[in-house]
């Protein structure tokens, strides 16, 4: 499995999560990481050194390219956002568009865009965590790695809802329209 990071690296976009789990990520799960952003040196060094450590497991490119970007959310097979706070957000809606399917904090836009995954009901488009805790986003990662590697089809249906939601304007336009119409 393989999971994508296109971001800032900063407090908000949850790195400091990802640096408290790291260690444990990469030496039990069978996944791969790949980052790719600029920010805080702290945790521009810290990608650097678990590259280092793990260099059969994470792959990082300090920088930001629009190419490589979209390359990432076309290849990966999860997409993780542990935000502290996002008010919009857009990488988890490119990566519902690509079928690539997000891992996310339950905050701001991202609690907005990504319906958590609900396997009684057989409904959502990605995975969700509420609490802003490290271990809270490690266990949301090893259920969606359970739900990948062992239920490949409610897997791919996860994919198809995502990839059929609709944040277009022309969306957004016709939900206005229609609340302005009911009232």
């Amino acid at each position: 499995m393989l999971i994508g990071i296109v971001s800032r690296l900063t407090d908000q976009k949850g790195f400091d999560l990802i640096a408290y789990v790291m260690d444990e990520l990469m030496s039990t799960e069978r996944l791969q990481l790949v980052v790719a952003g600029t920010g805080e040196a702290r945790y521009e060094e810290m990608l650097r050194y678990f590259a280092e450590k793990y260099p059969q497991k994470i792959h990082v490119t300090i920088g930001y390219s629009e190419e490589l970007a979209h390359r990432i959310y076309g290849s990966c097979d999860a997409f993780l956002m542990p935000s502290l706070f996002e008010p919009c957000g857009l990488s988890q809606l490119m990566s519902l568009r690509y079928g690539t399917v997000p891992i996310v904090r339950e905050t701001g836009g991202l609690k907005d865009t990504v319906m958590p995954y609900n396997e009684c009901e057989q409904t959502g488009t990605g995975f969700s965590f509420a609490n802003y805790n490290a271990h809270e986003m490690l266990n949301t990662i090893r259920y969606a790695k359970d739900v990948y590697f062992n239920r490949k089809r409610e897997w791919n249906k996860i994919i198809d809802r995502g990839m059929a939601m609709d944040f277009s304007w022309n969306s957004s336009a016709q939900k206005y329209a229609d609340l302005y119409n009911r009232m």
